[in-house]
């Protein structure tokens, strides 16, 4: 692995260091990095690694590569990972369909080239050597489908490849990554290997169902990535929903964070605080009293144990002690 390492042009290191101009990138397309998060990203494109984020579900890991492919201007190719996926899905395979055609279509070539030659051993030798050189065609890259980690690879301008979710496959697929994450590199064993003409910027997520595998973490950088303090939250929500006025979104970051200090089995997400800001706009809220969020707790809570949870308390939740800055931990701050 240290072989791979590249030494890190000045100009890069010194780009590394100031986080300010990529995280105003960000925050133009709508996404508030904290600044651990925005040094990182800026890291994994310095030092050309893999970018693991590690979080709960509804957090904005995803969301920072969608938005990363969209401040720097590349496609993004993703790949959602689960169980059971193989090579097939997300590197590469043949068309079996096109090559079952192609030799249909050959039948005749291949009876034609045979046809002039003489009888005997030689003969013989040299119509295997000519129907090989039909095989070798038969596996060309005319006939290979690229699954979006070859597609990456294979890209002729830089691209944001995201592994989506890669604890939910099983850990024989990291295996498969490590030629990806290590080298920018596939190997294809009938045509060798592709290697990276530009470096994408490769970002893993991970909602912790597993623990991944050490050789796959060794090759990512790492970051961890949590509820935002209630001043980014609050910047995010106005952000995503421009039209909720500044009183009605400070009140819901509020209840909201409040909801995650309670011991729910899934607490609501800044995705969910985004979709309820949306929700309160469509039924016309100017505030959130107990009516207003008892209708609509089904857009924060997906399971009814946690909505019974949070409706015994509704009075105290939506008590008006504490603001949006001050109330609650909602969980750690990245």
């Amino acid at each position: 692995m240290w072989s791979n390492l590249r030494p890190v042009n000045a100009l890069e290191a010194l780009r590394a260091n100031d986080p300010g101009p990529l995280e105003e990138r960000l925050r133009a397309v709508g996404y508030f990095p904290s600044p651990e998060l925005a040094t990182s990203l800026r890291l994994s494109l310095a030092l050309d690694r893999p970018l693991l984020l590690e979080g709960p579900a509804g957090v904005g890991k995803t969301e920072l590569a969608r938005s990363a492919a969209r401040a720097l201007g590349r496609p993004l190719l993703r790949l959602q990972c689960y169980e059971g996926l193989d090579e097939s899905r997300a590197i590469y395979e043949w068309d079996y369909a096109k090559q079952i055609l192609y030799t249909q279509l050959l039948r005749d070539t291949v009876r034609d080239a045979l046809a002039d030659l003489p009888e005997g051993d030689a003969a013989l030798r040299a119509a295997v050597e000519r129907v090989a050189a039909l095989e070798t065609e038969f596996f060309s890259e005319r006939f290979l489908v690229a699954r979006p980690l070859l597609a990456a690879i294979r890209a002729e301008s830089p691209v944001v490849l995201l592994i989506d979710e890669v604890d939910r496959s099983d850990p024989e697929f990291e295996a498969l990554l490590l030629e990806v994450l290590a080298d920018h590199a596939i190997t294809v064993p009938e045509l060798g290997t592709f290697r990276a003409k530009v470096a994408p910027l490769v970002v893993l997520t991970t909602n912790a169902t597993r623990e991944l595998t050490d050789a796959l973490r060794r090759r990512c950088l790492h970051a961890q990535v949590d509820y935002p303090e209630p001043s980014r939250e609050l910047a995010i929500v106005k952000a995503r929903a421009p039209a909720i006025a500044d009183a009605l979104a400070a009140r819901l970051v509020d209840f909201v964070r409040r909801l995650r200090d309670l011991e729910l089995r899934k607490p609501p997400s800044i995705a969910e605080s985004i979709e309820w800001a949306r929700a309160l706009l469509v039924l016309g809220a100017s505030s959130i009293d107990e009516a207003t969020a008892r209708a609509t707790l089904g857009v924060l809570l997906k399971h009814g144990d946690d909505r019974d949870k949070a409706e015994a308390r509704l009075g105290a939740l939506l008590s008006e002690k504490g603001t949006a800055g001050t109330a609650g931990t909602g969980g750690k701050t990245p």
